[in-house]
């Protein structure tokens, strides 16, 4: 029996300071022992058995490892760091061929977790290249399972294992750490050899490691197997697709299998895609969890085929010839001139970093009525013209200075896909009719008929807190529960309740104090309207009084949101007919801020309660104890109640635009000279919000500017 790529066997095995066996590796920690011998398979002869120390960077030993192999850090401290150590394994294996009469040969190890796990992710983070030999090797397990189809599956075999079941007689106390398994597993080999094998067993098909990661584009229509893909979180944010594929050395990525994910702002968020060629790769993938790339650690988790897609599949014919071109390193451009051409780019980049194909290897991201972002990517075939290129980020074209990054493919389907889906014109969204009851007031008085929850588990919803009160569910205010939110709109623990009286209020305080919820005890306090009222718009309410809000300037709210007037600190009975984020309040007139400025206050309707804590605006969940619904309204009672009401309704969620450093002499001309390109209102309608006619019909616009 013999090899296909060679005629020879070097047996190898390997232990690291910290797991062994099926955690090998999964640790991050270094190798410090290597046991090999050379098998010739032709005559069935075997060269010498060398045993070779590793000195490792840190050598504290793992309690397994000390228990395992016998090994001690001062021992390690004598020997030779790792490089020396596979160069000195090349000279002798190279020496025992020699003798054998023998001069090619591949590796075989017990399992893949020593050559993927252990020796590539190390020589890459100390920066140095393994041999060719490394990028080829037999695992033991599946030829044996191939040999003998009735064992165990290869996931669960051992040396030991496989040694009992074909009748092998070894005592591994014998025996040093290292030595018995090179032993035992050279015995497995011969007999593997010999005429007791079940079926024609030969050494033909070995495991492969990829040299490097191969670039390529996605289509949308591709099918990809959702046991191949993992979501890496926590990476740094200016990460490329070959820092990825470094951090994962010894896997094989599937061709352009690397897709950064980007954030609402086109910008990396930290987290990326990974498409690996098989399962069995992927699983390798999820045992390097909170492995570190540099000095941060990188979570990896399971994902599926369809977010693999929507983050790196394209449709446009466009790219797809764009990346059609293999193996070429791509970078972006942004903040690109408008009116820069091809040409202008080209000299912009220099004869020192040639474009692929010249103009062919640039790609202008534009919108889809033609119109340039100021994005582009660009071509080069090799790392040297790349490095080039990145030297002139933020160097200035026409009157902008450029930012050039590193880029994958798969990032260049999400900018292309993100513009490419953006709406010409904002349309207006469907008008709803919330099913609510009367509209009820928030209290603002001093009367202390309201407690504060606090300490809430954020898993808590209004259900649970209904549960926790008990009886006194009943003495609630109809929607009178609100739960309050963090800056990032998640549950912040706290909530707070109107009840119908402060004898009410008292009872519930002294009853539910420290009461259990879940697994977490609460604390419930007594309040009033009014302090609850400060919490709520980002003051703080502690035993030495109340705490002013951080910002007490009245502004209009973010576009989602909505603001209004705290004499109706509900939405009026005509503004229900459309979404709370499609309102906007009544603006100031001069007469009404010189009498009485009003403030404003965050307490829309029952439905979707908008609360502002720490300067921010968060909805609050649909409050108890009554479900909402909504309806369809019809156009009538559309136009009806928009000629019936002076507020005004913005089209869509987004279409005020907020400006922020504007240099004090910029007037109206120099605004609308920054949104050419843009449709805005009609010229009596003098603030930046985008209309179409549908929209023109209905709306009623101020007739002064809405100043933030």
């Amino acid at each position: 029996m013999t090899a296909s790529h060679s005629d020879s066997l070097v047996v190898l095995f390997g232990a690291t300071a910290g797991a062994y066996g099926a955690k090998l590796g999964s640790d991050e920690r270094e190798l410090i022992l290597l046991v090999w011998q050379v098998v010739d398979l032709h005559s069935k002869k075997v060269g010498t058995l060398h045993k070779s120390l590793v000195k490792a960077d840190n050598l504290e030993l793992s309690d397994q490892c000390r228990e395992v192999s016998g090994l001690t850090p001062e021992g390690l401290s004598k020997a030779e760091p790792l490089d020396r150590v596979l160069q000195q394994f090349s000279q002798l294996v190279a020496s025992d061929l020699k003798l054998l009469g023998r001069s090619s040969y591949t590796l075989c190890t017990d399992g893949q977790l020593l050559i993927r796990q252990v020796l590539h992710p190390e020589a890459s983070k100390k920066n140095f290249l393994l041999s060719d030999c490394f990028y080829s090797f037999y695992d033991l397990r599946k030829e044996f399972h191939t040999c003998y189809p009735n064992s165990a599956p290869v996931k669960d075999q051992t040396i030991k294992s496989m040694a009992e079941y074909i009748g092998l007689e070894t005592d591994e106390t014998e025996e040093d750490f290292g030595v018995w398994q090179v032993k035992t597993m050279v015995a497995i080999i011969f007999s593997m050899l010999s005429e007791t094998c079940i079926t024609d067993c030969r050494f033909t098909d070995p495991e492969t490691v990829k040299y490097k990661y191969e670039t390529g584009p996605c289509s949308k229509s591709e099918a990809v197997d959702s046991e191949t893909v993992i979501r890496a979180r926590g990476l740094p944010w200016q990460s490329s697709d070959q820092d990825i594929a470094r951090f994962f050395k010894g896997l094989n990525i599937a061709k352009g299998g690397v897709a950064l994910c980007l954030n609402a702002q086109g910008r990396r968020n930290g987290e990326a895609l990974v498409r690996f060629v098989n399962p069995e790769q992927r699983d390798l993938a999820l045992e390097r969890h909170k492995h570190h790339m540099g000095s941060r650690y990188i979570e990896v988790y399971k994902a599926t085929g369809e977010e693999f897609l929507k983050i790196a599949g394209g449709t446009s014919n466009e790219v797809a010839q764009f990346l059609s071109k293999e193996n070429q390193v791509i970078i972006r451009m942004r903040g690109l001139p408008f009116t820069a051409t091809l040409e202008d780019v080209l000299g912009f980049l220099g004869p020192e970093c040639p474009v692929t194909g010249g103009k062919e290897g640039l790609l202008f991201v534009k919108y889809p009525d033609g119109r340039p972002t100021g994005d582009a990517f660009v071509l080069f075939s090799c790392e040297e013209y790349a490095q080039n290129a990145l030297k002139k980020h933020k160097e200035i074209l026409g009157k902008r200075y450029i930012e050039l990054f590193r880029s994958t493919a798969a990032e260049v389907q999400q900018v292309l896909n993100r513009y490419l889906s953006t709406p010409l014109i904002p349309t207006l969204p469907t008008p709803i009719i919330p099913v609510i009851p009367p509209p009820y007031t928030i209290a603002a008085g001093s009367i202390r008929d309201c407690v504060r929850l606090r300490g809430l588990p954020y898993t808590a919803g209004i259900d649970d807190i209904l549960e926790f009160m008990g009886d006194a569910t009943a003495d609630i205010k109809p929607h009178g529960v609100h739960m309050v939110l963090n800056q990032q709109g998640r549950p912040s623990g706290d909530a707070f309740i109107q009840m119908k009286s402060s004898d009410r209020a008292f009872l519930v305080a002294q009853k539910c104090h420290k009461k259990m919820m879940k697994d977490r005890y609460v604390e419930v306090f007594q309040c009033s309207g009014e302090e609850m009222n400060f919490v709520l718009m980002g003051g703080t309410l502690n035993r030495s009084g109340l705490s002013p809000p951080p910002c007490k300037l009245p502004c209009l709210s973010p576009p989602a949101y909505a603001a209004f007037q705290t004499a109706a600190a509900v939405i009026p009975a005509e503004a229900a007919l459309y979404q709370p984020q499609a309102l906007l309040s009544t603006t100031r007139t001069p007469q009404a801020s010189a009498a009485a400025p009003p403030t404003v206050t965050y307490y829309p309707a029952q439905a979707a309660q908008l609360y502002m804590n720490y300067t921010a605006y968060y909805p609050s969940p649909p409050v108890s104890p009554t479900t909402v619904g909504y309806i369809t309204a019809p156009p009538a009672a559309v136009a009806a109640a928009a000629s019936a009401t002076h507020t005004p309704m913005l089209p869509q969620p987004g279409a005020l635009v907020r400006m922020q450093g504007l240099p004090y002499n910029t007037g109206m001309k120099e605004i609308l000279s920054f949104f050419q390109g843009y449709q805005y209102a009609p010229d009596d309608y003098n603030g930046l919000i985008q209309l179409n006619d549908q929209a023109r019909s209905v709306l009623q616009a101020p007739k002064e500017w809405v100043c933030l």
